[in-house]
Order: structure tokens, then C-alpha cells, then sequence
């Protein structure tokens, strides 16, 4: 297995077009009298995270399909519950490291604090597995002190899947240290093409082998792959960190860590909340058939939402870096540019998915084509994220953590709010239209909150009227 990974993860570093892409950046770069091994860096990590996370967004909607397919709509709408349920205790159970890490690392790296920056990669990392393992305790027994109001059905699935837990959280956390060091194919392979490759190619050989293809099933394989994906990533960490960060002393500064890193836990905790809400708030009025019609809807719309996602993952860092060197004007101007890349990616994504929606909601199976209204109204929140770009990541890494999580837990309860309304009213389409309005409320909160606290504007439409091109922000 070692030696086909790293295969193919060479194959996503070395792809052409990859690097075509990079090189044009730097070359804009150039052009406009700026250029420096800094910026360079910045284009090639937000090409390569961008590549990764559209070849990670095409395969989870693929192994979605074939999950759909080998489980039924019934099962596979217990499984999208149970592992929604995973993924956000797990992003709540890496304790804030994962998003942190982009705080300190590069801190540490320009400061030439290598004993601090030692101490927080070995803690931060035991932190987030034993914290991981204690929330997987605390979530079994829940289910099993909850069992008589929880549908039968979900109860061994959620068991079995909250195994996963410790390592989810653990790889969460190894994902910002790659980042962090400009290594996006360490970043984003495991948790976005070899997570879901293993889950779908253990998923298959067992049901090859006579295992029935259950909810139940599908847990056991999504921990199993959780597990192998992360012993995978750290064997690899473990070789690099090396020539980054030579071994020596280490110090530990948990106090302030957690001080930075718990707000930063509040703001991905509840994005990741607002994320997953409403598949888990429609669990609890709808069937599992309908709660997989939306889950597959929401799966569809990722084809878009990725882009976000890419942008914020490889420019946390960069915030970082610019208000550690107090450069105004460098952030401003990344900013800008951030938001750009977000935006215009995701609206050209979103018409084109308007268009083949119908065709690829099919491909589920019978049934699974009634999402498409529901893709049309969670649209309208994707591209309300999109025009703001990530400016909760902008907040967070200059010191207003806080703020941006307030904002989300503001956000968290307006969602909650309007999906008790509007589920029993409307449905599926109630969801979508409480999710949407939620991610509206959002988007403008944190433009606000960046203009006042950073004098940054974020949202797209001053920064189109301001008449400054691209390159001009390079």
C-alpha cells in the first residue's frame, strides 16, 4: 500500500498541468515587479491546494454514488448521518490545533523559536488523539444512554463509527502542520483522495467477500480507512519534519496554545456545525430515504463549495505571516486577491453544476433527482460564503479569533432557529432554505467584522469597483 501511495501522490506533485499553473502565477508575480520566493510559494500552495481539492471533490462525489449505490437509499442515508456525527466531534476533538497550526508555525519558523515551535508539533498532536479518545467515550455512551430516543436503526452504526474519533482528529491536526510547511499534497492527499479511495475500495472487497453491505458495514470500513490514512500521513511527516526542524529540546507552552486555539476551535467547530446542521436536523423529521436524497444534494453542491475550502486552506497561513510582519498593505492586498480567487472560481462552478445537477443526481439511483431544487437553493448560500472569500480565516489568524467565533455561534443558532421553523413546514427544501439564509447572515457579519477591526474589505463587489486588477495585488 506504501508504495502505490507514494505513487500516486508523486503523480499529483508532478502532474503538468499543475505545474503549468504554478509557474503562470509566478510568472504574474513577476510581471508586476514583486515577486519573491514568498509569493512564489503562496501561487504554487494555492494551485496545488486547489488542483487536490478538485480531484478530491470529483472522488468523494464518485464513492458517494457508489456507496449510494452498494448500500441502498435507506442505509446509505443512516451511514451519511452516522459519519456526519464524525466529522464534526472530529474537527471539535483536534482541540483547535489543526487551525492554529498555521498561527504558530509559521511564528515560531520567522521568530527562529525552534524549541517552541518542537514542543507545539509533538503536543498539539497527542492533544488532539487523547482528546479524540475521550470525546469517542463520551459519544458511545451517549448513544447508549440516548438508545431509547434514538431510532434503532442509527444506534450500531453510530457505535461503531465514533471509533473514529481519536484518528480523525489526529490526522485533522497533521493536515495544518503540512499546510503550515507548504507541503499541500501532504495536506490534502490522505483526507481528500486516499480517505475516500480506502473507504470505497474496503467498502467493495468486503461486500466481494459476502459481507452484506450495511450502514453498519460502511462504519467499520470508513474507521478502518480513517486509521490507515493517518498512520500514513504521520509515517511521511515523521521523514520530512526533519529537514525542516532539526531535533533538540522542545518547550511546552500549553497555557497559551490552548488560550490561541480554543477560540480558533469555536470558529471551525461551528462552521463545520453550520456545515452539517441541516443533514443532521432533517434525520431528525425525515426518513432515512429522504434524509439521503439531501445528503446527496449537499454531496453534489461540494463540486463547488470546494473552492472556498481551497482558497481558505492555503492562505490561513499567509494571514498569519503578513500581520506577524505587520504588513498592512501585503494583507489588504492578499486579501483582495483571496477573495477573488474564490469568488469568480465558484460562480463559474455553480452555473455549470445548474446545468448537469438533474444528470449527475441520477446516477444515485431512482429517486435521487428530487434534490435538485434543493442543490438550486443551498446555491445561493455557497455563493454568499464565496463573496466574501475567507475572511473567517483572515479574522482568525490576526487575532480576532474571537470575534469570527462569535459570529459563528450567532450563525449556528439562526440556523438551528430557522431549520426548526422550516423543516416541518417545507421539508427537504426548508432546510435548504434555513441553511441558506444562515450562511447570508454569516457572510455579512464577517465582512463587517473585518472592515472594522481590519480596515480589509472582503466582500467582492468594492473590491470589483475599486478597478484594481489581479496583479495589481500580487
Amino acid at each position: 500500500m506504501r508504495s502505490t501511495a507514494n505513487f500516486w501522490t508523486k503523480r499529483f506533485q508532478d502532474a503538468a498541468w499543475i505545474q503549468i499553473l504554478a509557474k503562470g502565477v509566478e510568472q504574474i508575480a513577476a510581471g508586476s515587479g514583486r515577486a519573491s520566493s514568498e509569493k512564489a510559494a503562496a501561487g504554487r500552495m494555492a494551485v496545488s491546494t486547489f488542483a487536490v481539492r478538485v480531484a478530491g471533490a470529483g472522488l468523494a462525489f464518485l464513492s458517494q454514488i457508489v456507496l449510494a449505490r452498494l448500500l441502498g437509499a435507506y442505509d446509505y442515508g443512516i451511514y451519511s448521518v452516522a459519519w456526519t456525527f464524525v466529522i464534526v466531534l472530529g474537527v471539535m476533538a483536534c482541540g483547535g490545533f489543526s487551525t492554529s497550526a498555521s498561527r504558530f508555525i509559521p511564528q515560531y519558523r520567522q521568530s527562529g523559536d525552534l524549541n517552541g515551535l518542537r514542543g507545539f508539533l509533538s503536543a498539539s498532536r497527542q492533544a488532539a488523539f487523547l482528546i479524540g479518545l475521550g470525546m469517542a467515550a463520551l459519544a458511545i455512551t451517549g448513544v447508549f444512554l440516548a438508545r431509547s430516543f434514538i431510532a434503532p436503526t442509527y444506534v450500531e452504526p453510530l457505535v461503531v463509527v465514533f471509533l473514529a474519533l481519536p484518528f480523525f482528529a489526529f490526522g485533522l491536526v497533521q493536515d495544518g502542520i503540512a499546510r503550515s510547511h507548504d507541503w499541500p499534497s501532504l495536506a490534502m492527499l490522505p483526507t481528500f483522495i486516499w480517505r475516500p479511495l480506502a473507504i470505497l475500495f474496503l467498502l467493495v472487497a468486503v461486500s466481494v467477500a459476502g459481507m452484506p453491505a450495511t450502514a453498519t458495514t460502511a462504519a467499520l470500513v470508513a474507521v478502518a480507512a480513517t486509521f490507515l490514512v493517518a498512520a500514513y500521513q504521520y509515517v511521511h511527516l515523521r521523514a520530512r519534519l526533519p529537514s525542516k526542524v532539526p531535533k533538540g529540546p522542545a518547550r511546552t507552552d500549553l497555557k497559551t496554545w490552548l488560550a490561541i486555539s480554543l477560540p480558533m476551535l469555536m470558529v471551525e467547530g461551528f462552521l463545520q456545525l453550520l456545515t452539517s446542521a441541516d443533514v443532521i436536523m432533517v434525520s431528525f423529521f425525515q426518513s432515512p430515504d429522504e434524509v439521503a436524497v439531501y445528503f446527496a444534494a449537499s454531496r453534489t453542491l461540494a463540486l463547488v463549495h470546494f473552492v472556498y475550502f481551497a482558497v481558505r486552506a492555503a492562505s490561513a497561513h499567509r494571514f498569519s505571516s503578513y500581520k506577524h510582519n505587520e504588513d498592512r498593505d501585503g494583507l489588504a492586498a492578499y486579501t483582495r486577491q483571496a477573495t477573488l480567487w474564490t469568488f469568480w472560481p465558484s460562480l463559474a462552478a455553480g452555473l455549470a453544476l445548474l446545468l448537469v445537477a438533474p444528470l449527475l443526481l441520477r446516477l444515485f439511483g431512482g429517486g435521487f433527482e428530487d434534490g435538485y431544487p434543493l442543490i438550486a437553493l443551498l446555491m445561493i448560500g455557497v455563493l454568499a460564503r464565496a463573496s466574501v472569500g475567507p475572511a473567517d480565516a483572515l479574522l482568525s489568524m490576526t487575532g480576532h479569533q474571537k470575534t469570527c467565533a462569535w459570529i459563528y455561534a450567532a450563525t449556528f443558532v439562526v440556523n438551528v432557529l430557522l431549520n426548526l421553523i422550516f423543516i416541518p413546514l417545507l421539508g427537504l427544501a426548508g432546510a435548504a432554505i434555513a441553511t441558506s439564509c444562515a450562511i447570508l447572515f454569516e457572510a455579512t457579519a464577517l465582512a463587517i467584522a473585518a472592515r472594522r477591526k481590519l480596515n480589509v474589505t472582503t466582500f467582492v463587489l468594492p473590491i470589483m469597483l475599486s478597478g484594481r486588477r489581479p496583479s495589481d495585488d500580487l
